[in-house]
Parts: structure tokens; C-alpha cells; sequence
């Protein structure tokens, strides 16, 4: 497009008239000349334009025309508003969200991670008890008997009978019984005790093992004297007996502060003396 004809129609579109500028080949009095008759048309802009340079002229009527365009373009950028999601959307607008989606199935396992810095150490623990662990053979028991029939022995002092027993430990304790019949007569008040003795020696873990028997006098109406004979037994535990060979013997003696009485042992029957060894 000619270069004459773009400022007229631009020129045009401001001011509702026509401009006819001259060419450029114009010398200096032929644009003075041109000046003259277009100011007769009493056009401010040409008289000022004409005024001036053909080529300062046209350089100031292209400000001019530029700087209206550069605000009508301002105001129309001012009066739009960008939506932020425009760049997300584009040119279409948002419909509505869709229904959820279903759960997606789990993940694999993933690698196992690398062991950890090792703990410092803990606090020292109480000093704790020693304990041996003693370990013994299962308990066998153990157990012997010695048995007389009819004994009929009428001693009032001294040894019945005994019977010799080994005692496998010394930490147990022996249960001694001695069963049989005894008798005690006397024509005044008496008193007997039967007593087991462990290699000659009464116990002493805890007390001795005994039983007595104790007779008033006799009924002085029929003047006669009481003779009964029963089956009794003597019967304990002794306890801090050694282990080894153990004598276990049955003796008859007086009671002490009383007189002692016509005894007997085992009459007309079978008397027996049972030893057993039992664990504490």
C-alpha cells in the first residue's frame, strides 16, 4: 500500500477528513506554496504539519496516530479479566467433576531398607545370686525289719532287742517303730518306760523316742495285785544320725521320781522292730 495513502486513511479514521500530504520530492518553496492553500481549509493538523519538514512531518503524524491505538488497546486489555485457570483450562470452560474412581489395588512390597546405627549400651544390672544346681540321684526308699515271736522276756531293766540298720545318707532322718506286748504289775503305785537307743545313745533330733506305762496299787478289797498284758507300741523320728551301720535297740527302764514295778516284753505274742530311712 502506497505510503500516502495509508496516512490518509488513517488520518481519516481519526478526524472524519481526508489528508492530502505533499510528496516528498517537494522542494522548499513548492511545499510552502502547498501550505498556503491547504491552511485555507482551516485544518490545524495540516497547517502545523505543513509547517514543518516533509520528512518531520510525517514522522509526528505517526505519533499521533499511534498513541490513540496504543489506548483504545489499553482499555480493552483493562476491561478484560483473566481467569487464573485459563492457562490450566484454555478457551473452554470448567464443567463438573466426575463421580470418584475406584480404590487401585495395593502395591508390591517395597525393598527392605538398610539396617540401623546399633543402640548404645544399657545401664549395668544388679549383681545377681549364685545358684549351684545340686543334682542327686531319684530317692530309693529304704527300709528294714526285724521281728521275734513270742519273746516273753521279763527283764525290768537293760536291752530287749535290736536290729542293725545302714543309713545310706546323712541328711535323712529314721522312722523307728517297735510293736509288741508289755506289762507292768506292781502291789504298790510303779512306773516303767520303754525306749529306743541309735548305736547306744538316746535321740537328741529332737527328743527321745519313748512310751511308759504307770500302775497305782492294787485293790486292797480283793488284796490282789493287776497283771494285763497289751499289745503297745513305741514309735518316732530321729533325726542327725550319720550314714553307715546303725544299731537300733528297744531297752526297758524306770521312770524317774517312781519305783519300778514286775515288767515283761513280747508275752505269748509276735514283737517287731520296723526302721525306715525318709528324706527331710
Amino acid at each position: 500500500m502506497p505510503w500516502d495513502l495509508f496516512l490518509n486513511i488513517r488520518f481519516w479514521m481519526l478526524t472524519g477528513s481526508s489528508l492530502s500530504c505533499p510528496p516528498l520530492h517537494y522542494s522548499w518553496q513548492e511545499l510552502e506554496s502547498d501550505c498556503r492553500l491547504r491552511s485555507q481549509r482551516k485544518h490545524a493538523a495540516v497547517r502545523c504539519i505543513c509547517m514543518m519538514s516533509p520528512l518531520v512531518a510525517r514522522l509526528l503524524l505517526l505519533v499521533c496516530l499511534a498513541l490513540p491505538l496504543y489506548g483504545v488497546e489499553k482499555v480493552r486489555n483493562r476491561g478484560y479479566r483473566k481467569d487464573p485457570d485459563a492457562d490450566k483450562l484454555g478457551s473452554c470452560m470448567q464443567g463438573p467433576a466426575g463421580t470418584p474412581g475406584r480404590e487401585g489395588n495395593p502395591g508390591t512390597n517395597g525393598i527392605p531398607g538398610t539396617p540401623g546405627i546399633p543402640g548404645r549400651d544399657g545401664l549395668k544390672g544388679e549383681k545377681g545370686e549364685c545358684i549351684n544346681e545340686i543334682f542327686e540321684e531319684p530317692w530309693r526308699p529304704n527300709y528294714k525289719q526285724c521281728a521275734w515271736n513270742s519273746l516273753n522276756y521279763g527283764i525290768d531293766l537293760g536291752k530287749v532287742a535290736d536290729c542293725t540298720f545302714t543309713k545310706l545318707r546323712s541328711d535323712s532322718a529314721l522312722r523307728v517303730l517297735f510293736s509288741g506286748s508289755l506289762r507292768l504289775k506292781c502291789k504298790n503305785a510303779c512306773c516303767q518306760r520303754w525306749y529306743f537307743t541309735f548305736n547306744g545313745a538316746e535321740c537328741t533330733g529332737p527328743l527321745p523316742i519313748e512310751s511308759i506305762i504307770y500302775l497305782d496299787q492294787g485293790s486292797p478289797e480283793l488284796n490282789s495285785t493287776i497283771n494285763i498284758h497289751r499289745t503297745s507300741s513305741v514309735e518316732g523320728l530321729c533325726e542327725g544320725i550319720k550314714s553307715g551301720l546303725v544299731d537300733v535297740a528297744v531297752w526297758v527302764g524306770t521312770c524317774s521320781d517312781y519305783p519300778r514295778g514286775d515288767a515283761s516284753t513280747g508275752w505269748n505274742s509276735v514283737s517287731r522292730i520296723i526302721i525306715e530311712e525318709l528324706p527331710k
